[in-house]
């Protein structure tokens, strides 16, 4: 039987009505007036001010005064043109510090950035505003996201939401915590190695990947070449997820790569899932290291698929993983340790970057061509494999992190039941695989261990299967026996 959802060990008082509400329903409330813009801006911005401080997970956060001002003419203009309001009005919303937001801070969690303000909006931000959201700040990230730990030298560390001694994941850390904590009704967030999934698993909400090309990337200049990393929700339920990647989703002539159309997310939901088949990876027969407890967690959450019709069984991919690991490395190295190369070369700025960061610096200038054509062909042969499972199966399921939530103070955990880890990300290897299969998957709780600790489940779905992958998730938590966030249960 699943351990019970634990109650909050930060010393926060419940949060008011209106921060309990979904995203769907709080905006259809502000578009009927039943609920002004004012009241729940104010609301959220109340919330904030009680609860940001145990945890940090909301930074730059705009004057009050200014935004209830915003507020307020959001109401004056909805009473004269109730028709216009987009699908996210009125909606106070936080931004993952990775992503620009004009006239609004963006540190990407390095000092180098530390005073920088955008003159432009990430192309998927710049959809929410004109959809109607209000964007009151950003939320943290690890200095330019890279690792699956919340911290950073400007703004400190992001804790978890259940217990202030853990990790609250990443890099969309501060995302699913502000989330699980009800200061914001949904988030945005990006993965490129799991970061929806991860910090999801870790706050016991939904985080989803969506398809490469899906969220239209930029304005970065490297547009054509950077394939892996994608932006994507958060949200305490799958509806409000498709809330938002309805408005983000779809194609920008600025983005080459963005696909052309997009379904109907929110709608699509309303046609329930009929089932279907799942592969369970589960530790890929051994080839990766979990703490204990995870395979049990993540199987008690795969039987309850049963009462959504679906049916599972144990596969074992036949892939080399530790060449597939070995090739995501290298084309991370080969996109995000190149960009940060142009940092490291700089002496002034080479100081300021985190070991991490200068270990993808210099793993990128020891690339050679031959080595990055070799594992975009291995990346291309893993997708092969998984078109192939996909022919037999509905989704792919395992775990979405690999140890349960560690202390907030390690900077990454060095093993994992008794195997060294051989860099930052090593232990976050699970995450890969949809990433290099451009495919979507989602975070689903799959509940807690003896000690209170979340952990989540990947559902991955064929490329461009995305509707698929959420209609799942929905059934999922449809069966689930608590409820997702850290508010009360």
């Amino acid at each position: 039987m699943a351990t019970p959802r634990p109650q909050t060990r930060h010393a926060i008082p419940p949060a008011d009505d209106i921060c309990r509400k979904s995203a769907v329903e709080l905006a259809t409330k502000i578009r009927s007036r039943n609920l002004s813009v004012r009241e729940v801006v104010g609301a959220f911005l109340d919330r904030i001010e009680a609860v940001n401080p145990h945890v940090n997970a909301i930074v730059s956060l705009r004057e009050r005064d200014e935004l209830l001002r915003e507020a307020e003419a959001a109401d004056d203009f909805l009473a004269r043109n109730q028709d216009e309001a987009g699908p996210l009005f009125g909606l106070p919303l936080a931004i993952k510090d990775l992503a620009l937001t004009q006239g609004i801070r963006t540190t990407f969690g390095s000092p180098i950035f530390a005073d920088f303000v955008p003159a432009e909006d990430e192309f998927f931000v710049a959809r929410m505003r004109r959809a109607g959201a209000i964007i009151i700040g950003k939320t943290n990230t690890p200095e330019f996201g890279l690792g699956s730990n919340t911290y950073n030298p400007v703004f400190g560390p992001t804790l978890n939401a259940f217990d202030p001694r853990w990790t609250a994941g990443g890099s969309s850390g501060g995302a699913a915590v502000a989330l699980a904590l009800d200061m914001v009704p949904v988030s945005d967030g990006s993965d490129f190695g799991g970061s929806l999934r991860n910090p999801g698993a870790y706050n016991n909400v939904f985080g989803f990947r969506p398809s490469q090309g899906l969220v239209p990337a930029g304005p970065a200049p490297e547009v054509f070449h950077a394939q892996m990393g994608v932006d994507g929700p958060m949200g305490r339920s799958v509806r409000d997820m498709a809330l938002l990647l309805d408005v983000q989703a779809g194609y920008h002539p600025h983005a080459p790569l963005s696909m052309q159309g997009h379904g109907n997310f929110l709608a699509g939901l309303s046609e329930p899932t009929l089932g279907g088949r799942i592969a369970w990876l589960g530790d890929l027969g051994g080839a990766l290291p979990l703490e204990e407890g995870i395979l049990n967690l993540c199987a008690e959450a795969l039987n309850r698929f049963n009462e959504a019709g679906f049916t599972w069984e144990p596969i074992v991919p036949d892939f080399d993983m530790e060449a597939l690991w070995q090739a995501f490395v290298t084309l991370r190295q080969a996109t995000s340790g190149c960009a940060l190369k142009l940092h490291a070369d700089v002496p002034g700025r080479r100081a300021l970057l985190k070991p991490e960061a200068l270990w993808e610096a210099e793993g990128a200038a020891r690339l050679t061509a031959p080595q990055i054509h070799a594992a975009s062909v291995l990346r291309t042969s893993w997708r092969h494999t998984l078109l192939a499972l996909f022919d037999r199966f509905d989704l792919l399921a395992l775990p979405s992190a690999q140890v349960f939530p560690f202390d907030v103070r390690t900077p990454w955990p060095k093993e994992i039941a008794g195997h060294a880890m051989d860099s930052y990300h090593r232990w976050m290897q699970v995450s890969s695989l949809a990433t290099m299969g451009g495919c979507p998957a989602v975070n689903v709780p799959a509940g807690f261990d003896p000690d209170g600790r979340p952990m989540g489940m990947q559902l991955i779905g064929p490329p461009r299967g995305d509707l698929a992958v959420l209609r799942t998730a929905a059934a999922y938590e449809a069966v689930m026996p608590w409820a997702t966030g850290a508010g009360p249960a």
